[in-house]
């Protein structure tokens, strides 16, 4: 057995911890950039109160509300230039995973010249970057964890990653009271998101003993815990198990990676700025079914996780996950054509490579073409079991 873990992140967890904001934000600056939305922080008032957590530890602050969903790089580099002409020197993120991302990117970009595009896509490398002090009010990306930033290229609506470790947060302050804000479609979402990032690296090639034991667990409290809170129902112990979860799956794909599902919901996301755990909505059951033989041990745990039996009742049981949250949803409800099917393949093999050759079964361009086109119109397909066999290697 020979592996190799590092992922040296600052996890402040538990409810009421938001009150740290300002303490740990004077750790590292005099002055912070809060990188925050057009307006869920406003109206729950987590932003007046952060500003004010920040006066009362003696830093000044500025604002920064332009991020939207599937953050652009376009928007961060605007946020960077802001931030520079602020003399920001600490940055921190309030709200879900679009805006870590997108502060992430900002902290990047503020000490590094050059083309933002050149670092997300390889061809310049830097481990610079300000210090970042992350609050998510999402329980899904999980990107308090990790040190990826997901960004979208308008110009050629490449969605990608900037990996690098200088944007893994100085301190993540994780508080489940944070969460009860989101409205039920957004807690449906992003809680989808977290169950495949658990899943997803639970199954890569490239997992290993450590992520496959937080994965597992993650998955566990996601099947056990996001019904009972999606409905109403979840006590302060259910809000902090999903919660939790969410960041077990930010930490796992920084070693482990993702694979297919977040491979192919990109390109969409990317197209059609869609949201991300419902264009994952689409994809899952479906990649699911035609991807159990190449690792039948690992969906068997998987389908026991979310209430099932073995591998051959996982991609139902994940199915019927999404019924209980109201998710089960095509592409093509969500504005993605028969048209746009070869461009978003192309894509895929430009932009996910990785999380290509992560996934347990090695699928032609022409399943993966296959896979879009069903997803465009069946929010689950059963294939028959002898259907399933070509997809084994």
């Amino acid at each position: 057995m020979n592996f190799n873990y590092y992922l040296p992140v600052n996890l402040i967890f538990g409810r009421g911890k938001a009150e740290l904001i300002g303490t740990e934000a004077a750790k590292y600056g005099k002055k912070a950039l809060i990188v925050t939305g057009h307006s869920s922080t406003k109206k729950s008032g987590l932003l007046d109160r952060a500003v004010k957590l920040l006066a009362d530890a003696g830093l000044e602050s500025a604002i920064y509300d332009k991020v939207s969903q599937n953050p652009l790089t376009t928007t961060a580099i605007e946020g960077a230039d802001f931030a520079k002409s602020e003399g920001c020197d600490v940055v921190i993120a309030l709200g879900g995973g679009s805006i870590m991302d997108c502060a992430k990117a900002i902290a990047f970009i503020v000490k590094n010249d050059g083309d933002i595009n050149d670092y997300i896509f390889n061809r310049k490398h830097s481990d610079e970057a300000l210090p970042l002090i992350l609050v998510p009010t999402t329980c899904g990306t999980g990107s308090e964890g990790n040190g990826f930033a997901v960004l979208t290229n308008p110009d050629t609506g490449d969605k990608k990653s900037l990996r690098c470790p200088a944007i893994v947060g100085k301190a993540s302050i994780i508080d489940s009271e944070l969460m009860e804000t989101m409205p039920k479609s957004i807690l449906a979402s992003v809680g989808f998101d977290a169950l495949c990032h658990c899943m997803e690296a639970y199954t890569s090639k490239i997992g290993q003993p450590i992520t496959d034991m937080l994965a597992h667990e993650g998955m566990a409290l996601i099947g056990e815990h996001l019904v009972k809170v999606y409905k109403g129902e979840g006590t302060a112990d259910d809000w902090d198990a999903i919660t939790w979860a969410s960041t077990i799956g930010g930490m796992v794909i920084n070693t482990a990676g993702v694979t297919l599902a977040h491979g192919m919901e990109h390109p969409a996301s990317g197209l059609k700025n869609i949201v991300h755990g419902r264009g994952l909505a689409a994809l899952t059951p479906i990649i699911t079914e035609m991807s159990v033989g190449g690792a039948p041990e690992k969906f068997a745990e998987i389908s026991r996780c979310l209430g099932g039996t073995d591998e051959k009742d996982c991609a139902e049981r994940i199915n019927t996950l999404l019924s209980q949250i109201d998710l089960k949803i095509t592409l093509g409800e969500q504005g993605i054509k028969e048209e746009d099917v070869d461009w978003m393949v192309d894509n895929f093999f430009k932009v996910s490579i990785g999380n290509y050759n992560n996934h347990p079964v090695t699928f032609t361009r022409e399943q993966i073409k296959e896979i879009y086109l069903k997803a465009l119109s069946v929010s689950y397909t059963h294939l028959r079991a002898h259907e399933t066999d070509q997809y084994l290697v």
